[in-house]
């Protein structure tokens, strides 16, 4: 029988008024690619403190939740498992701290991005589907 695993994890959209994105260098098993700033949850924590604890983890800045966007959910065949990928995403403002790099965790680099360069980014899919929730607002949260 194959393994199932399923992983809840919290993202933020941050834009500022030059019209970037904030985006962090994910060291993942396919190389580096880019990912918004967010991460998995711990046991019993919800997914707002953890958007939270994750951009300050990876950029060094603390955000304040502006709204909720959506859930991405991805279920994918993988050669030993079937794996299924919750991803609640947020909007978020930066409210403090200073731009800096993850040490020792899943990123290693944060950049500022014009929203015009993301289509030329090697990034991984969530987020154009994140920046989809970001731009046209679904009422249900998901995008079809």
């Amino acid at each position: 029988m194959r393994e199932k695993k399923q992983r809840v994890a919290a993202y933020g959209v941050c834009l500022n008024d030059e019209g970037e994105i904030l985006l962090a260098r994910w060291l993942g098993p396919k190389g580096k690619r880019w990912i918004l700033p967010g991460g998995g949850l711990e046991h019993g924590e919800h997914p707002y403190d953890a958007v939270v604890r994750e951009f300050e983890e990876e950029t060094g800045h603390e955000v304040e939740v502006l709204r909720l966007l959506g859930i991405d959910s991805e279920l994918r065949e993988e050669p030993d498992r079937d794996y299924h990928a919750l991803r609640v995403m947020y909007e978020v403002r930066i409210v403090g701290g200073e731009l800096r790099y993850e040490v020792g965790g899943s990123t290693d680099f944060a950049q500022w991005f014009p929203l015009a360069d993301v289509a030329s980014l090697d990034r991984v899919p969530s987020v154009d589907t994140a920046l989809g929730l970001y731009r046209n607002n679904p009422p249900a949260g998901i995008l079809r």
